[in-house]
């Protein structure tokens, strides 16, 4: 695998698929490059966004002025930051609503250059956000997701085949990142008396995670593949671990630990899956779970601690 460059395409059973750092990701054929297709590709950008980070910070970009007075007279750090947060919100839709304008005119036939007053004043409100993206939370609310920050601006900036070329890019890190919490999971429960049975109901789940993770929203396939995915984190989510008639305090507390443990991992599969871009600290973070758990109720913990490392 080490000897195929990325980049590289080929077709599987009819599916176009491209070459990044060790996997075969389904490709797509990306649009025109042209205003309108940035358009469209920033207005879905700053929907996926919103629908991944903490609620309340989808401001209308008409409300921009009194977003930024908020934010600048603000002085308690902990609201400062949620502010931040609204105030960045406010910066892409300010963004997606001249970059709309822009894409109008245009199409009645007024030239518009990378020059424009306009155009500059859009890349400086994508900037503004991509900085104080830092502030913003996933819904999870254990992390920040940088990457989707920087995906409007990056659309902006970039011919559109570059932007999805560092699209598979993501995606193949992303695919990583479910693989080795996938190991994790498995290696932890594996050999626990408790969870024998669940490996199976993992594999079955992070398989479907991963075709979910690299299909677009707008293929023929999604309906197949997200039920496919939606029904495999159901049944994880359903799994009950083997319990003697009558537990004592100890194994109940081993079993309540275990289920606790495998519906953070599903969570964070889930997440990753639809952001389709790494959660580096959440991911660790989990790693170290799984290692605790396993130190803590002896099973097996060689892969995970080399996961971990």
């Amino acid at each position: 695998m080490a000897a195929i460059p990325n980049g590289t395409l080929r077709i599987e059973n009819d599916i176009k698929r491209v070459f990044y750092d060790g996997y075969w990701i389904k490709a797509y054929d990306p649009p025109a490059d042209s205003l309108r297709a940035k358009k469209t590709l920033i207005q879905a950008l700053t929907r996926r966004l919103f629908n991944h980070v903490e609620h309340g910070i989808n401001i209308p970009g008409k409300r921009l002025g009194e977003a930024r007075r908020a934010y600048e007279e603000e002085q308690i750090p902990a609201n400062k930051r949620v502010k931040g947060a609204m105030l960045a919100g406010a910066l892409f839709n300010r963004a997606t609503d001249i970059f709309t304008k822009l894409v109008e005119l245009q199409e009645l036939g007024i030239e518009i250059d990378d020059n424009n007053a306009l155009m500059r004043e859009c890349g400086q409100c994508l900037q503004d956000a991509l900085a104080l993206g830092k502030m913003v939370l996933h819904r999870s609310g254990e992390e920040g997701i940088d990457e989707l920050w920087g995906e409007p601006f990056r659309a902006f900036s970039i011919p559109v085949e570059a932007f999805y070329e560092s699209r598979y890019i993501k995606i193949a890190q992303t695919l990583r990142d479910i693989d080795l919490l996938s190991v994790a999971m498995v290696t932890t429960f594996s050999e626990d008396p408790l969870f024998i049975n669940v490996t199976p109901l993992i594999n079955r789940f992070t398989d479907n995670a991963k075709n979910k993770c690299e299909t677009l929203r707008t293929d023929k396939d999604i309906y197949d593949v997200w039920a496919r995915f939606v029904v495999a984190s159901e049944q994880l989510g359903a799994f009950a671990p083997q319990l003697p008639s009558q537990p004592d305090v100890s194994v109940v507390r081993h079993a309540s630990d275990g289920i606790r443990l495998i519906k953070q991992g599903r969570a964070l599969i889930n997440d990753l899956s639809r952001a389709r871009v790494t959660m580096p600290k959440s991911t660790r973070v989990y790693l170290d779970r799984c290692a605790d758990y396993a130190h803590r109720y002896c099973t097996c913990t060689s892969a995970t601690t080399s996961a971990a490392a």
